[in-house]
């Protein structure tokens, strides 16, 4: 009766951890039709109809042992892309994610399919299907970095990509911890249940984890060969105290093989190796020996420093028997064949016992597609209803790029463009239209000036509103096409000061207002037709506005032209008028030369060629009409306490008027309406 009591308790204190356990698995059918429970285990299965847009279902004719998970696969084009399934997880818990393929399709002649399966920008596996009937495993233990995980697809050299099942198993805060789970997920390469009563796989109910236990006696080519003389198996009905790290099943740790003759050796293929791993046995001593008995062996092989000379005695390091102890081995290096060899000691009096092995590598996470660029992906992808390019699936750049963008190869990645979106239509199996844009509703999103790592953007032919928004940082950018949109407001100034922007496209919107100088002087490619409302600024003496204008503000011009290297005159400082008919004072023997501004103009071809930068605006070069050699200064500070300042530069300037070595001219933009734009330059010489 006392036993009866302790193990309904220990139930009670179970059963709610267990029921939460399972309503958190994920188990989808890919291909499956609908929802089911399965007979053996009796969790809900689920179809992936709803979670995928991609894909066809193809029927298995040799489904395994009939359960309905694997009568069907999904599988998927063998191009270029990569096809996703997204895993709802929580960040930095761990999770176990299992994905199993069952080819079923026998081929007359075709070869076997051989692609890549990722988990978010990590290489995952490459799965190579050489038996169809076999169902191939592949599980990854993780701590989850985000709120969702990406299991995707792609790059088939033969046959196509496809899937039978996908799994997500959360796991107890205390199991598989590393302390390289920040860099490294967990490949689970093996999971041997030694000893076990049957061929069938122990799993959930009798793992709450619902981990994959394989049998010894399954079988199969390089699959534990190599077994020492005199293993034999064995097992108990007692229970297992395995309440501790890992937490293996009951189930498995009632069985091992023992080595009655002194040795215990097995081989076996660690598919994905050489590489480093965490490696765990299991190990609970479940014959019951005498006073007189010991049961101590240490490991042969492999050779790993530090752990061969250590002796294993299961009770004293477990503290009884019947009780689980679990030696791991953090980090070591494994080739690609695992050849290991337990050997008892002189005076121990009984062979060495192993219960289960449990073999881990170490694959190094990829980073995924920089935030700052992702994000705005997403953005744009919630501003249409369009269902070709909006179903992409996965990280945009890693493994295969989405269509409409490029990346960089660093990790991680960056969006480099961001091209013309493609929308195929296929009618039966024609395609009968390829468009561009036409589908994005709404504002450019502003997020978009964090994508510093854009060469080119490619908005045209959609439906955005609004202003252009803030895209100074993007230093890089060679291209932007934002024509025939619904675009409103100014033109922004930052765009001319964009140091590698050679084509700007604009044209059918409805901008407003001045186009920036800057844009207009020749040294990109400039289209802003059918903009009723923009203003092409014109820099001649009829337009007032622009006389008046402040946002120009005063130019200052200075003239270098070397015409004797060796003769330098100096003049004292000469007063100046702007105002024709005003007072002009200059020294004895100078005469007083008129220069338009479209002759300025003219001389710094629309002041293309950026040469300086000074106190209060930049300095353009240029050359006469009769050969002189100007830099050419522009107010930027258009405030009055900016103009006073820039009159005083020019006034109290330390140049002097050089008539035979040097010409300086100064120019200001006039402030009173009635001056005349071709007094706007005094050229003494």
């Amino acid at each position: 009766m006392g036993l009866f009591c302790c193990l309904l308790v220990l139930f009670l204190q179970l059963f709610p951890c267990a029921v939460c356990q399972v309503r958190e698995f994920v188990s989808i059918d890919c291909g499956g039709t609908g929802y089911y429970t399965d007979t053996i285990t009796g969790l809900t299965w689920v179809s992936d109809a709803d979670l995928i847009k991609h894909g066809n279902v193809a029927q298995v004719n040799n489904s395994n042992g009939n359960r309905q998970q694997y009568k069907h696969h999904r599988y998927f084009p063998a191009d270029s892309k990569k096809y996703c399934y997204t895993l709802s997880t929580t960040e930095r818990r761990r999770y176990l994610i299992r994905a199993t393929f069952q080819y079923g399709i026998y081929d007359d002649g075709n070869p076997y399919p051989i692609f890549q399966l990722y988990l978010d920008s990590t290489k995952w596996s490459d799965i190579t299907i050489t038996d169809p009937s076999r169902v191939y495993i592949d599980e990854m233990i993780i701590r989850a970095p985000s709120t969702s995980v990406d299991v995707c697809l792609c790059c088939a050299s033969t046959g196509y990509p496809f899937i039978s099942t996908l799994e997500l198993r959360p796991l107890n805060a205390s199991m598989y911890a590393t302390d390289y789970e920040d860099e490294f997920f967990l490949k689970v390469a093996a999971r041997v249940n030694f000893g076990a009563l049957s061929k069938d796989a122990i799993r959930y109910p009798d793992d709450p984890y619902d981990r994959l236990w394989e049998s010894d006696l399954a079988r199969r080519q390089n699959f534990l060969v190599g077994v020492a003389p005199g293993t034999e198996r064995i097992s108990t009905s007692k229970n297992i105290n395995t309440g501790a790290r890992e937490f293996p099943p009951v189930k498995v740790m009632q069985t091992a093989v023992v080595g009655t003759k002194g040795s215990l050796s097995y081989r076996l293929n660690l598919y994905g190796f050489p590489g480093n791993a965490r490696a765990y046995a299991y190990l609970a001593e479940i014959e019951d020996l005498s006073v007189n008995e010991t049961r101590k062996f240490t490991m042969q092989k492999p050779a790993v420093p530090g752990y061969n000379n250590i002796v294993v005695n299961i009770v004293e390091n477990a503290n009884g028997s019947h009780t689980l102890y679990e030696p791991s081995y953090m980090n070591v290096s494994l080739d690609f064949v695992l050849s290991f060899l337990l050997q008892k000691t002189g005076d121990s009096t009984r062979g060495p016992l192993l219960n289960a092995i449990e073999i881990s590598k170490y694959v190094q996470i990829i980073p995924k597609t920089d935030n700052r660029d992702s994000n705005v992906l997403e953005a744009f992808r919630t501003m249409t209803t369009q269902s070709y390019w909006t179903h992409e699936d996965g990280d945009p750049c890693v493994p295969a790029h989405w269509e409409w963008v490029n990346c960089s190869p660093s990790m991680p990645s960056r969006i480099t463009k961001m091209t013309k979106i493609i929308i195929k239509i296929l009618e039966a199996t024609e395609m009968i239209s390829t468009l561009s844009g036409k589908d994005l509703k709404g504002e450019i999103p502003s997020e978009i000036n964090n994508m510093d790592g854009l060469t080119e953007l490619w908005l045209d032919g959609n439906s955005l509103t609004g202003h252009i928004p803030d895209m100074s940082n993007l230093i890089d950018l060679t291209v932007l096409h934002l024509e025939n949109n619904r675009l409103t407001g100014q033109i922004p100034y930052y765009l001319g000061d964009l140091p590698n922007l050679q084509e700007l496209y604009v044209q059918n919107n409805s901008f407003s207002g001045k186009i920036p100088p800057a844009l207009l002087s020749g040294k990109l490619v400039f289209k802003y037709d059918d903009n009723p409302e923009l203003i092409r600024t014109e820099y001649h003496k009829s337009n007032i506005k622009f006389i008046l204008g402040t946002s120009i503000g005063a130019l200052l011009i200075f003239v270098l032209i070397t015409i004797n290297s060796t003769r330098i005159m100096s003049k004292p400082s000469t007063s100046y008028s702007l105002v024709r008919g005003g007072s002009v004072y200059i020294d004895d023997g100078l005469d007083v030369v008129h220069i338009t501004f479209t002759e300025i103009e003219e001389a710094t071809q629309d002041f293309s060629t950026k040469i300086g930068k000074g106190s209060f605006g930049n300095v353009y070069y240029g050359k006469l009409k009769d050969g002189k050699e100007v830099a050419v200064k522009i107010l930027a500070d258009a405030s009055y306490h900016g103009t006073k300042q820039f009159e005083n530069e020019v006034k109290f300037s330390k140049y002097v008027i050089y008539c035979s070595e040097y010409v300086i001219l100064f120019l200001k933009a006039l402030m009173d309406a009635t001056a005349q734009a071709d007094a706007d330059v005094i050229c003494y010489d």
